[in-house]
């Protein structure tokens, strides 16, 4: 899969930009504050309806403006399609494909790609709900329609924690004859996403493995090592199904009852959950260098990127990767190991402030700021 014209209009800096792209690798030298990192952001809210920099819409609509509009024209073999989007700063946003109106979502998987930038780390030293976003990411990037198992399940839990709320000032039984509709609701969508969660990180776990390692080629060889397991307060090992997640929810749900009701919360469920890293023997969270937690982080995507290839079978079908200011944070061994590994890639969207911070020998085709900023001119 690739992009061959990406066009913006009023997106972050931009009143105007039009781009036009090739296979293989891209890479976008300017300054910083120039507005490369704006290009990828785009291509990557096309993959996934949101960025990968801020948690809302409205900072991506230009100021004084109240709508953005990105598009792109989407290679797959001889398939082509154009993919549009409307980004409002306030409101629902709108999305076209090939010029005909379409609900929002179902532009999920016309558009695949899986994005690496410096806010990544996050993956590795953040709090739980940044690995949660990272596989979700992925469940959905694999099968669409867990956009809206996703969905269910935040209204699910939003509503179960206001009746939760009320039940805690009052213990009224029909409010809690109304908990039990909530739980099987809660519970429906919650052992979905969990299943699904578990079926991805089961695919990754090798991906993982052999990408760290690849990229940490240098290091001592117990930290050559890298884990990924599913953390939850429920054991969900044995479990082979969706169905059966759902039991196992609902029977915690039902022993922690009067818990939650006393909290107000709900404990229990995939909002909870964690992904547990390890390098060596040694969580990475609090243990891992700066060198390593690059490494992991960038392996995780990376992982992402070839579960993703396996299930499309072709380059047809293959995720375009995003490396968004990347390549400056690694030394030169592991800057020429990454370029070595995403040759595989139909295409490729790098961004750099400067060539230091290239590997030596990355080809492809290059965006200098003077274009950059004649291609964005008004």
């Amino acid at each position: 899969m690739w992009i061959s014209r990406l066009s913006l209009r009023d997106f972050r800096s931009y009143p105007v930009l039009d781009l036009e792209f090739e296979p293989g690798v891209t890479t976008f030298v300017a300054d910083n504050g120039t507005g490369k990192t704006n290009v990828v952001e785009a291509v990557g809210y096309l993959a996934h309806l949101r960025s990968h920099r801020v948690a809302f819409d409205a900072p991506l609509v230009r100021e004084t403006t109240g709508t953005a509009t990105v598009s792109a024209l989407v290679n797959r073999g001889k398939r082509h399609a154009a993919v549009e989007v409307t980004i409002q700063s306030k409101g629902a946003n709108r999305a076209r494909v090939n010029r005909s109106p379409v609900r929002i979502r179902e532009i999920l998987g016309l558009v695949s790609a899986v994005v690496f930038a410096p806010e990544d780390l996050s993956l590795v030293r953040g709090e739980p709900a940044e690995r949660r976003a990272w596989i979700d990411t992925l469940v959905v990037a694999r099968n669409p329609r867990f956009a809206s198992v996703i969905q269910d399940f935040d209204r699910a839990l939003k509503q179960r924690n206001a009746l939760l709320k009320r039940l805690r000032e009052e213990r009224d039984p029909g409010l809690e004859a109304t908990l039990d509709i909530w739980n099987m609701a809660y519970a429906d969508a919650a052992s979905e996403l969990v299943f699904g969660r578990q079926r991805v990180l089961a695919d990754i776990v090798d991906p993982l493995k052999e990408n760290f390692a690849y990229i940490a080629a240098d290091a001592r060889l117990e930290r050559q090592g890298v884990s990924a397991t599913y953390d939850s307060r429920i054991d969900y090992s044995q479990a082979t199904s969706a169905a059966e997640c759902r039991e196992l929810l609902l029977a915690a749900l039902e022993r922690r009852r009067a818990t939650e009701i006393d909290r107000g919360l709900t404990l229990h469920g995939p909002g909870r959950d964690d992904i547990a890293l390890m390098i060596g023997s040694h969580p990475a969270k609090g243990y891992a260098s700066h060198g390593e937690t690059w490494s992991l982080a960038l392996a995780m995507q990376l992982a992402g990127w070839d579960l993703l290839s396996a299930d499309a079978g072709s380059s047809a079908e293959q995720p375009i990767l995003v490396l968004d200011d990347v390549f400056a944070e690694l030394d030169s061994g592991r800057r020429s190991r990454l370029a070595s590994r995403i040759t595989d890639a139909e295409q490729v969207l790098v961004t750099a402030a400067v060539d230091a911070d290239l590997p030596a020998g990355l080809g492809g085709t290059r965006i200098d700021q003077a274009r950059l900023l004649a291609a964005g001119a008004a």
